[in-house]
């Protein structure tokens, strides 16, 4: 199942980025470079160290030159983000490819990469709530409250892993098609953001 798979690389990629936590180091992906499996690690990857920049952003007392610098930071994280899901698009539309979608296919709701970014994201989120549910020195009702949470988690992934495996089934039986619309982030374009263009003109 490919949901077995992906949560599997989530958990190395976060587990492997722990082991120094720090933003600045840099993937060492231990999965060859033309496989699915390399995708998964890059892309969760990303997202821990983008999780961990959105913290460090939000310190109330961060300097505000630190600060911008830390958004821009984010803003190029979230494009790379947007990048490995498209990535992860294509080698699917490439698996998929041979087959022919029946005449009453359907499409659905997002694609299979944007389903696994939200895997992705929610690996995450367990790991860290994990790290409440046993943070020395937080009192009783903190651990009672994080634990609550990491089961809904927990169940949200067992669910989200069932959704995903269920969408690549049908796509293998042609009884769901795949659309993938291209990014068309305005924000990072000079021909298409005011602030930018306008700039060009001065």
């Amino acid at each position: 199942m490919i949901s077995a798979l992906c949560n599997d690389i989530f958990e190395k990629s976060i587990h492997d980025y722990h082991l120094t936590d720090n933003v600045l180091t840099l993937a060492s992906n231990p999965f060859n470079s033309d496989t699915l499996e390399h995708l998964l690690y890059n892309k969760n990857w990303i997202d821990t160290v983008q999780w961990h920049l959105e913290d460090m952003v939000r310190n109330p007392t961060i300097d505000p030159e630190e600060g911008l610098s830390l958004k821009r930071k984010i803003d190029a994280s979230n494009q790379l983000r947007t990048d490995m899901v498209e990535y992860i698009d294509s080698y699917f539309l490439t698996t998929y490819k041979e087959v022919q979608p029946k005449k009453t296919a359907t499409i659905n709701t997002e694609s299979p990469a944007w389903a696994i970014d939200r895997l992705s994201i929610l690996a995450l989120k367990i790991y860290h709530m994990n790290v409440e549910v046993h943070r020395t020195g937080a009192n009783a009702e903190h651990i009672i409250t994080c634990t609550d949470k990491l089961a809904v988690l927990l169940e949200q992934r067992r669910d989200l892993s069932t959704a995903i495996d269920e969408l690549l089934g049908d796509i293998a039986r042609g009884d769901k098609y795949m659309k993938v619309y291209k990014q068309m982030k305005m924000y990072n374009d000079p021909g298409l953001n005011p602030v930018l263009y306008n700039q060009q003109l001065q």
